[in-house]
């Protein structure tokens, strides 16, 4: 224990941020130490060390005896304030940044241990995501901190701290679901001069992130960029990583109109999305409707339903080319349509909401025409009447 406290004043005094951080990580084998969270390791702490880092290392070997407890929410406001303690840090090291790998060590440990606390059976009074709110205020307290740093000088502005931990906030906001919050945070990397040189793990998480955020918010194009990136550059044997990226990127390249290749769905294990593949190219609803059926959970779970759903009207509009394939006219009848539609397993459907259907393509620019209500028709352009779907979006 005794040892354990001269290391940690040791690397203070050297600004060895390095050492530092695992002296610091609850994930360290130092934690075994006995009795290294008691009253005793404390007293010692506080008489060894020098303010303001002596906070700091209080509430870490608080954290501590909270482990050896199994108390999950008291681990969290003992980390929380060790987080605090660190904001004032960099504060006062207007000149520094070697504590930033404490930082990122640290910042990802509280958001874990906010996750376990979330999920703990003693903590069910309060509201779900309550303490990970809480515990994205502690993070954009060391946000701003390291935003703030103004400095000219590229090596020690502490900017360069500023992707791991909007990667943290990403993390929080998209688990509870506020994901409104993240734009201040895209911007302040998008208009930073380091986004293409902080580490590639952090840009890779970025990416996949933000490529998320663009998905849900229909902006399909910067989703297939970003979740394209991240899919590249990710570790070819990070099979785990690399799956999770193409749960998302593959319905978007779908939309897009890029199907994917039955080999890559095979080698992550992604098959649910192969019969999707097949009843979207062939413009077959009820398959369709029975794949979402059969895979919903799968689907639901990883937030891609309602994404999934939108595909119906690529569906849609290869039915209806089919339908003119074989017409072999521009003026194609919207009862031809309809029935086409009934054919494929879409029931209660009429001639107003066949219409509609139709307008909603040539809407989205996947039909060139438009419909002649006089004469029930949908009337098509001569030329590409069905423009490839990966140029219209």
């Amino acid at each position: 224990m005794d040892s354990y406290i001269i290391q940690l004043r040791r690397m203070w005094v050297s600004q060895d941020g390095d050492a530092l951080a695992d002296l610091l990580s609850l994930r360290h084998n130092h934690i075994l130490i006995p009795n290294i969270g008691s009253e005793t390791a404390m007293t010692k702490a506080m008489e060894h060390l020098s303010a303001p880092f002596d906070d700091l290392v209080l509430y870490h070997l608080k954290t501590i005896a909270a482990i050896n407890k199994n108390d999950p929410f008291t681990m969290y406001t003992n980390q929380s304030s060790a987080v605090q303690s660190l904001t004032k840090i960099l504060q006062i090291q207007k000149e520094e940044n070697w504590m930033l790998r404490v930082m990122n060590v640290m910042c990802l440990e509280l958001r874990l241990l906010a996750v376990r606390t979330e999920s703990s059976t003693s903590n069910r009074n309060m509201k779900p995501g309550e303490v990970l709110e809480k515990c994205a205020e502690c993070l954009m307290g060391c946000f701003r901190v390291c935003a703030a740093d103004n400095r000219s000088s590229e090596y020690d502005t502490k900017r360069w701290g500023m992707l791991a931990l909007v990667n943290q906030l990403l993390k929080v906001y998209f688990r509870i679901n506020k994901l409104h919050l993240c734009r201040p945070l895209i911007r302040a990397i998008e208009s930073s001069p380091y986004k293409d040189h902080f580490a590639l793990a952090q840009q890779i998480t970025y990416k996949f992130f933000v490529g998320r955020k663009a998905m849900f918010d229909s902006d399909y194009k910067t989703a297939d960029a970003y979740l394209t990136y991240a899919f590249e550059h990710c570790h070819k044997h990070s099979l785990k990583n690399k799956t999770l990226i193409l749960t998302y990127l593959v319905p978007v390249k779908m939309l897009l109109g890029y199907m994917p290749k039955k080999s890559l769905l095979e080698k992550y294990n992604l098959m649910e999305f192969w019969e999707l593949v097949e009843s979207v190219k062939k413009g077959d609803l009820r398959s369709l409707e029975r794949v979402m059926t059969k895979h919903e959970t799968f689907f639901i779970g990883a937030g891609i339903y309602l994404i999934v759903e939108k595909l119906k009207l690529i569906a849609y509009r290869n039915l209806f080319k089919k339908v003119y394939l074989v017409l072999n006219t521009h003026q194609i009848p919207v009862q031809s349509l309809l029935s086409a539609l009934e054919m494929h397993g879409i029931e209660d459907v009429d001639m107003d909401e066949t219409e509609c259907i139709v307008s909603n393509l040539i809407y989205e620019g996947k039909i060139k025409g438009y419909i002649s209500h006089q004469h029930k028709k949908l009337v098509i352009s001569k030329q590409n009447p069905f423009p490839i779907l990966s140029t219209i979006l």
